[in-house]
């Protein structure tokens, strides 16, 4: 969609999990803020980031783990809130709903949701990839673990994903009937409940589920609509899963998850007054003046997936992934937050997939590994249309629109492997390799309305002249990405590591293209060697990574640490990108062109630190001690070639979306045993987080947000049994206001009056984190 930047809500971790969650090496143990009553300072998070049981300091690769323990004891609400702990990640919702996310990882990423486009980080739910980035920013709520690995991914997962992956592990169920009740409340109405549970039908079949009401007021009003709020949250979430062992070999387990988000429409801010209404800018960001209300906001989307394991023999074990999902958006944007249609964007995203992974592992003494095959069939339909009834009232059309049409199949498999060796205890070599068919067919339909939007948006339009794009293009994508690492344990508590992995993202075409202005000449996934700029298709993006890591438990484990540094070869880097456009040249831009660039060349280098210190354990007696928990990510993303509309190079003047070169963390947490409610631990966590200037597009400009600090708090008690749990946790205390995403279309001119490029009020709209919230949370188990 045009200049898709997304609606983050960059809210920061609390001290909690500073000290809890971002200890590379000993992860969880009693020293931490995790509630897990019965830890014993040997235990440790269990990543399966390599497809095998291992600890962090373990695994030559820059991963980040949270338990679920942990996640509770921070009051973590989503995925998008891991962000503010870990090195050069950024994760935010995107656009007018709560539930589309965009993520980057070391300068890699999408933030386009459109059809078309493919997500540079990969979002897996229970080993399951989600090809689409709608319905994708889960609820924490019945969570095992979180792992976020960085770098290329592919030899040991189904999907290739270039930037990184996230992985969300659900719980498994207990051989006991387990209830467990979560409730919150606090500032702006927040109103959340989650209820989970589980029960031995039998000494093999299990069964259980979760049910989530997830609610909050708005954070602002729309001043326009009655009865609509902005930034408020309405979500129902449940899961279910069944677990049945008939044999010690084998091991089935089927899963179910539903959501529907009911919430408002989330609208911008106006940074300009109205350039004909002169409609003055508001005084809180959160309140809007939007006019646009169809089609209703919804959000819904379900997936199965069935996943069994049957181990063959000692060494080896089969291990097979079916899982389909499907999820619709339904939502009206309204890009100049006025009342008037002047560039308004009623959208429909429909997407379903269905998949299949198979994997042979092996394990043994020396050697372990495994091989894989994985398939994907995925649908991504999208309409939306950009009402300019402004523009049209001036040209004698009324209501005019342009439609956009995006109908994508993806059909991909890939045959992937890794194995490590380990010719001593100290040294091991891992090597592993993927090859990747992506073929991609993309139905492209433009079209001008008068008289209002798309039927199918609930409007009345109807067409005006002829198609300003009829297309249908094919392409098939082949890739081969080798990885290699080496890792040297001098002894048990220290790693060094090196490694090189080569990251790969198909190509498409963009929906937002207009083939009439420029006709596509990619045929066939082949770029024709004279074209310059292609306004439908786009290459593959590649990229070769380079890492050197050390990874360490110190001082009698009284200090965890991981440092990672990594340089980065990236070439054709896909940037999209849209503009208003002239189609008759009368003079004035009646509609927009979508053009996505393959920028040739881009350089990444930097550098990332995490760690937790032990600084007084047991200084008040048995379970009391004082953790400081730290994150530091340094980058510096910097384009070599990019080939701008006139055929010229503009790397200097082209920057990385949404890529810090500065994020940091801090936190603090102190436990001290107290008898209060019984016996128990209260956990003290003050932190703080820190992101400098963010570049929301390629080109440096209004909506760019400046370096800041969120300073955040938590106060947790919780019982020695583990069964109670009270804690109230603050976010944005100081009350912060950062812009975290936008649209722009116009430019100030040398009066400093802002230009409309597209509309005739002006689009320069920004997205904002969320204010100061306080809230309260009480666990019960039974």
């Amino acid at each position: 969609m045009i200049h898709n930047r997304f609606d983050l809500r960059a809210l920061a971790l609390a001290g909690v999990a500073l000290a809890a969650l971002t200890a590379p090496a000993t992860a969880q143990t009693p020293d931490t803020a995790a509630p897990a009553a019965a830890a014993t300072p040997d235990e440790e998070i269990v990543v399966t980031a390599r497809r095998r049981n291992e600890t962090l300091l373990e695994v030559p690769i820059a991963v980040t783990a949270f338990s679920g323990a942990q996640l509770e004891a921070a009051g973590i609400q989503d995925i998008t809130q891991l962000a503010q702990v870990v090195p050069n990640v950024t994760f935010e919702p995107t656009r007018g709903s709560n539930t589309t996310v965009a993520a980057f990882i070391r300068g890699v990423g999408q933030q386009d949701p459109v059809a078309g486009f493919e997500a540079g980080v990969g979002i897996y739910l229970d080993d399951v990839y989600l090809n689409r980035p709608q319905a994708s920013v889960l609820d924490v709520f019945d969570v095992e673990r979180i792992e976020i690995l960085r770098g290329p991914q592919g030899t040991l997962y189904g999907r290739n994903t270039i930037g990184g992956a996230i992985k969300y592990v659900t719980k498994r169920l207990s051989d006991e009937a387990e209830l467990n009740v979560r409730v919150t409340g606090g500032m702006y109405k927040e109103a959340d409940a989650i209820v989970s549970g589980s029960v031995p039908l039998s000494s093999t079949f299990r069964v259980g589920g979760a049910v989530a009401r997830l609610s909050r007021g708005g954070f602002g009003d729309n001043l326009t609509l009655p009865n609509r709020e902005n930034y408020n949250k309405d979500v129902w979430a449940t899961r279910f899963s069944a677990e049945f062992d008939p044999d010690p070999a084998l091991s089935l387990r089927v899963t179910a998850d539903y959501v529907r988000d009911d919430s408002d429409p989330k609208q911008g801010h106006r940074l300009t007054i109205g350039a004909v209404s002169g409609a003055p800018i508001l005084r809180d960001v959160y309140d809007t003046r939007s006019g646009l209300d169809t089609p209703e906001q919804k959000v819904e989307a379900y997936g199965f997936s069935f996943t069994a394991a049957w181990k063959l023999s000692d060494a080896f074990t089969l291990k097979n992934i079916l899982a389909y999902r499907r999820d619709r958006t339904d939502t009206p944007i309204d890009f100049d937050s006025l009342p008037a249609q002047d560039v308004d964007v009623p959208a429909i995203y429909k997407n379903k997939q269905t998949s299949e992974e198979l994997q042979l592992l092996y394990s043994s003494d020396k050697l372990n590994g495994l091989l894989g095959f994985y398939y994907l069939d995925a649908n991504a339909f999208n309409i939306f249309d950009v009402i300019l009834g402004t523009t049209g009232a001036v040209l004698g059309l009324p209501g005019f629109t342009a439609s956009t049409f995006g109908d994508v199949d993806t059909k991909t498999y890939s045959f992937f492997g890794d194995f490590t060796y380990d010719f001593t205890e100290q040294f091991s070599l891992s090597v592993g390799g993927r090859y990747t068919n992506d073929k991609r067919n993309s139905v492209i339909i433009r079209k001008n309305l008068i008289g209002g939007a798309s039927p199918e948006l609930g409007g009345a339009g109807v067409q005006l002249g002829a198609l300003t794009s009829n297309f249908n293009g094919e392409a098939t994508f082949k890739e081969f990405t080798p990885r290699a690492s080496i890792s040297f344990k001098p002894t048990p508590d220290h790693n060094l590591y090196a490694s090189y992995s080569k990251g790969f993202k198909g190509g498409g075409f963009d929906p937002r293209g207009l083939s009439t202005a420029a006709p596509d000449t990619n045929k066939n996934g082949v770029r024709d060697p004279n074209e310059i700029y292609d306004f439908l298709s786009f290459d593959p993006e590649t990229v070769d990574s380079y890492e050197l890591g050390y990874k360490a438990s110190l001082f009698d484990r009284r200090l965890s640490l991981s440092i990672a540094a990594f340089h980065a070869d990236y070439k054709d880097v896909q940037v999209p990108g849209s503009f208003g456009f002239d189609s008759n040249g009368d003079g004035i831009n009646d509609t927009f062109v979508g053009v996505t660039s393959n920028a040739g060349k881009a350089k990444i280098d930097g550098l990332e630190i995490e760690g937790l210190a032990r600084l007084a354990p047991e200084f008040a007696g048995a379970g009391s001690n004082v953790n400081l928990g730290f994150s530091f990510g340094y980058i510096d993303a910097k384009y070599k070639q990019f080939i701008g509309p006139t055929g010229t190079d503009v790397a200097k003047q082209r920057v990385f979306q949404n890529t810090p070169k500065y994020t940091a963390s801090l936190g603090l947490t102190v436990s001290v045993p107290l008898s209060l409610m019984g016996d128990g631990i209260v956990d003290i966590a003050p932190a703080l987080s820190y992101k400098s200037k963010t570049s929301q597009f390629e080109i440096a400009g209004p909506l760019d947000q400046k370096a800041y600090t969120l300073l955040d708090a938590s106060l947790v008690w919780r019982s020695d049994d583990d069964r109670w749990s009270v804690g109230v946790h603050g976010k944005n205390l100081t009350d912060k206001r950062y812009k975290t995403s936008g649209y722009v279309f116009g430019a100030f001119n040398a009066a400093g009056a802002f230009v409309p490029s597209l509309g005739r009020e002006g689009v320069l709209t920004a997205y904002y984190g969320a204010p100061r919230q306080v809230y309260a949370t009480v666990g019960m188990k039974f």
